[in-house]
């Protein structure tokens, strides 16, 4: 045992001594690496980025060539243009049957039978009860029309008597009766004046209105017969004067 101690101690005085520099000649900042040092550390490749440049051709064998020599060769069929389809007509839409009802029929003889015959005329959508010689004020002034001019009023809800009613969904045949109306003329109110002001404001403005209204007196109204609705062509025949309004 003793001698292996001192063979050891003598191995270890022949071994030199790294004698270490001071503190001070030491680099401030040391270079720790994590890499061991049996591998060796590469530069990171940059991705292959595609030039702008035009990119070679692929190398096309000689067979591929000769098959495209040939194809090139061979002549191509003439093309052939498909037969252009001529638009169809459009069908002309079946004919509605103008005929009255039977119930229609059988009880508009006796609604022109009784006098005193009233309507429910539509004029720009508003309706109106009337009967002949009544006169009525619109609420508008109605445009291109002039004192003197006499309107059909073809647009109505119901006609009727003191015994039957006849009405429509939502308007009646404008062939089942004649209404005519001539225009009066036109009326204006006085000028109103309105004050306008607002709070914390001293400032006043006044409006001025002056509304203008039509005028019409109801001349003819008459319930029309089988005979003649059903022997109308479809036009109707103006009196000189007249104006076909409807409204």
């Amino acid at each position: 045992m003793i001698s292996r101690t001192l063979r050891r101690t003598a191995a270890d005085a022949q071994r030199p001594t790294l004698a270490l520099p001071p503190t001070f000649l030491l680099p401030l900042r040391a270079r720790i690496s994590t890499t061991p040092s049996f591998i060796e550390s590469h530069p990171p490749q940059t991705p292959f980025l595609p030039s702008q440049h035009a990119t070679k051709p692929p190398r096309t064998s000689p067979k591929t060539h000769a098959s495209t020599a040939r194809s090139a060769a061979q002549p191509r069929p003439p093309l052939v243009s498909a037969p252009t389809q001529q638009p169809t007509p459009p069908r002309p839409a079946a004919p509605t049957s103008t005929r009255l009802p039977p119930t229609v029929r059988e009880l508009l003889p006796l609604l022109r039978v009784q006098p005193a015959h009233y309507i429910t005329a539509h004029i720009h959508a508003r309706p109106y009860l009337l009967t002949a010689g009544d006169t009525v004020r619109l609420p508008f002034h109605m445009p291109r029309v002039q004192a003197g001019d006499v309107l059909r009023l073809t647009r109505a809800s119901s006609i009727g008597s003191r015994d039957y009613t006849l009405r429509g969904a939502p308007y009646l045949d404008e062939r089942l009766f004649e209404c005519r109306a001539t225009v009066v003329g036109v009326e204006a109110e006085p000028m109103r004046f309105l004050e306008k002001t607002k709070r914390r404001n001293r400032k006043v403005k006044t409006v001025k209105s002056k509304h203008r209204f039509t005028v019409l007196k109801v001349k003819e109204l008459r319930v029309r017969s089988v005979e003649e609705v059903d022997g109308e062509d479809g036009g109707d025949s103006l009196e000189g004067g007249e104006r076909l309004g409807v409204v």
